[in-house]
């Protein structure tokens, strides 16, 4: 075996056993070959070990966007959560009068019905034992379609809702609104609490307006079907629950279909007040943000 030879062969042993370090090691340090001895590669020193730097800890998650802020309020001066409806329950009154909030309202945990209530709305169901206002007395009326044609919401169900509406729609906005960011930290909570850590409930308020102020107005009276609930013994009960009969109106959010369930101009008046308060709300105020 030449010296060559020799070499390809220290070298195959060499990087087998030690990689390539090994090869640098035998170019440099290469003895002299003698008869009937093998060449056998030393190991070489092991490189310094160079400490590896630590991997930058991830930053911290960005805290979601307010896209509406209101003007800040520190909540000086309120109660507690949960100790708030005595408090709350004078300055209904001051803004609606006492006979408006006893009829219409239900006071107790009020602040924590308000945002369930809120938050609901733009989805398809809100539990009536969380409305922070008295279900509307009477049965829900329907009357025969023209010349016999499909079941419609009746007329008279309308008036049902008329003297709410009209509460409602006759109270001063900038009023209203000043209640609600004197409060506001007491929403933010209730709203956390509920299973919002970090999101903003002004601006749930905001989208849900958004949404109401999208309910479609039917031309004419909006078609419903009665629901047959199944009873005891087989029993079937109809004419105690009512759909509408347009599936699209049906997958409707429970806001909107609130709404349609008013009649047009009970509806109108209540969507003229809402964008009234929502200007007020949605303003991007340089005062900060509550509770932030």
């Amino acid at each position: 075996m030449n010296q060559d030879s020799t070499r390809v062969v220290v070298i195959a042993v060499a990087i087998a056993a030690l990689g390539g370090g090994g090869f640098w090691w035998w170019r440099t340090h290469q003895p002299k070959p003698a008869p009937a001895r093998t060449v056998a590669a030393a190991r070489p020193p092991a490189p310094p070990v160079q400490p590896v730097p630590p991997a930058p800890a991830a930053p911290p998650p960005a805290a979601p966007a307010v896209r509406h802020p209101l003007a800040k309020s520190d909540g000086s001066g309120l109660p507690g959560l949960d100790q708030a409806d005595g408090f709350l329950r004078g300055r209904l009154q001051d803004l609606l009068g006492r006979k408006a909030v006893q009829s219409f309202l239900v006071s107790e945990g009020f602040v924590r019905r308000v945002v369930a209530t809120v938050d609901n709305l733009g989805r398809d169901h809100a539990p009536s034992t969380m409305w922070p206002v008295v279900p509307t007395p009477g049965r829900f009326l329907v009357q025969p379609g023209k010349a016999g044609g499909a079941t419609v919401i009746g007329a008279p169900n309308h008036d049902r809702y008329t003297p709410f509406v009209a509460v409602a729609t006759s109270v001063d906005a900038q009023r209203l609104v000043g209640l609600y960011r004197r409060i506001y930290p007491l929403l933010q909570q209730a709203y956390e609490d509920l299973g919002y850590p970090g999101k903003y409930f002004n601006d749930r308020v905001v989208d849900v307006i958004d949404d109401l102020l999208r309910t479609p107005e039917p031309a004419g009276p909006v078609a419903v079907k009665a629901v047959e609930i199944p009873g005891s013994e087989g029993a079937v009960k109809v004419g105690a629950l009512y759909m509408f009969e347009d599936a699209a109106l049906e997958a409707r959010p429970l806001g909107q279909k609130i709404l349609l369930r008013m009649g047009k101009a009970n509806a109108a008046r209540v969507k003229a007040k809402l964008g009234e308060i929502r200007r007020l709300i949605a303003t991007d105020f340089s005062a900060g943000v509550p509770g932030k």
